[in-house]
């Protein structure tokens, strides 16, 4: 299992790549994860809003971690390209807990946090709880460090997540992921940060542009999620209303 996670890890770090960004369609189960997998997708990545919906919890580390963990679980075992989790903020667990954990499903990456419920952590001790997941993990974790100054609406967000980036890196992180940073700021991240940056895309904005603008992943988040619920909300109101569905 070792040399298979650490293989995982070194394969999942190498598709960061600014300018040519690792395009992740989150998943959240296991035929989620078979359908991106067999679309072409070189890697998958959990959300953790869309499992806590799917097990019936809203999101933020309100349900239980063990369920929170086999479900990624299970998107690991049906994978068989690399499989990078959404820990959130680490649902309280000492950082070699959570290496051991993540490491022990599979997983050859996860994302960190750095809120706490609406606030923001010190990043000084977020950078200390990074440097001490990466030493108990070593290289077989690609850690993608969330700066949460913009979805938090900080003053200066963008000073904010370079210099929360910055810290991050230092401490071990393999990339930054400032969350819901608007497409105007994704050049001034990449060029600020001295390593990969994960941005989100959103309407209106093209994979093109944000690959131009340096880019080196691209996530989606719940919203992967949401369409097809919404599609099953619009096939069982087809149905309910006696229409054919198809």
């Amino acid at each position: 299992m070792t040399d298979e996670v650490n293989d995982g890890a070194a394969r999942l770090r190498g598709l960061h790549r600014p300018g040519d960004p690792l395009v992740l369609p989150n998943v959240w189960d296991a035929a989620s994860a078979r359908v991106v997998q067999e679309a072409g997708f070189p890697a998958l990545a959990t959300a953790s809003a869309a499992i806590a919906a799917m097990l019936g919890y809203p999101d933020g580390e309100v349900a239980p971690v063990d369920e929170m963990f086999a479900a990624a679980a299970r998107v690991v075992r049906a994978a068989d390209v690399p499989v990078t989790v959404d820990a959130e903020a680490g649902y309280g667990l000492p950082p070699a807990e959570l290496a051991e954990r993540l490491l022990a499903m599979g997983a050859a990456g996860c994302n960190l946090e750095d809120s706490r419920g609406d606030d923001l952590v010190d990043p000084e001790e977020q950078a200390a709880y990074l440097a001490e997941v990466r030493a108990a993990a070593g290289d077989a974790l690609v850690i993608n460090a969330r700066a949460d100054t913009f979805i938090r609406q900080a003053p200066d967000p963008l000073d904010g997540a370079l210099a929360r980036g910055r810290r991050y890196l230092a401490a071990g992180a393999d990339c930054v992921y400032p969350i819901m940073a608007p497409a105007e700021t994704v050049r001034a991240l990449a060029e600020g940060l001295p390593g990969p940056v994960n941005v989100n895309q959103f309407p209106g904005t093209s994979l093109g542009e944000l690959a131009a603008a340096g880019a080196a992943r691209v996530s989606y988040g719940p919203f992967p999620h949401m369409h097809v619920m919404d599609a099953l909300k619009e096939f069982a109101g087809r149905l309910r209303a006696g229409e054919d569905p198809a």
